[in-house]
């Protein structure tokens, strides 16, 4: 953790009514900024950093760790032939980032009462972050493969 998120964060959740007025404060401001650049749906859980600033949930599946298995040969939807998968988007965009690795780091699921929230905010008061009780989880989704190709027994 950053040393900002730790002081500020834990100062908002510990003044909840300041929390509140930041929300009304940077919701707006990041419907403003990150929809028109990156139409961000506002999940309240931002992870453009690491989908090559593709937002995921622009994917009609709402899939946050890669393509579904209907993709087609031509990186078409399957669900919107019409147009491009957005993680074959967000892959291609995140070859120019100079963090490009966290593309393949595995995002926890959407916690869906966060959602039209600041991420912004949730960023720095912890609350962006899910746990589950299935131990550890890998880091990447390079990590679940062995280099034979085969499931690692991890």
């Amino acid at each position: 953790m950053h040393f900002l998120q730790i002081r500020l964060g834990g100062y908002l959740l510990r003044h909840p009514k300041l929390g509140q007025i930041f929300d009304k404060v940077l919701t707006p401001l990041e419907i403003v900024t990150k929809k028109p650049l990156f139409d961000c749906r506002m999940c309240g859980q931002c992870v453009l950093h690491s989908t090559g600033m593709v937002c995921p949930m622009t994917c009609p599946k709402n899939l946050r760790n890669g393509p579904c298995g209907g993709v087609r040969m031509d990186g078409g939807c399957e669900v919107y032939p019409e147009k491009d998968c957005i993680w074959v988007k967000g892959y291609t965009k995140s070859l120019i980032l100079p963090w490009s690795e966290e593309f393949h780091e595995i995002r926890k699921p959407v916690d869906w009462s966060l959602e039209g929230s600041s991420s912004w905010l949730n960023y720095l008061t912890g609350r962006d972050k899910t746990f589950n009780d299935c131990g550890q989880t890998p880091r990447s989704g390079l990590d679940v493969i062995s280099k034979n190709g085969e499931l690692s027994s991890d």
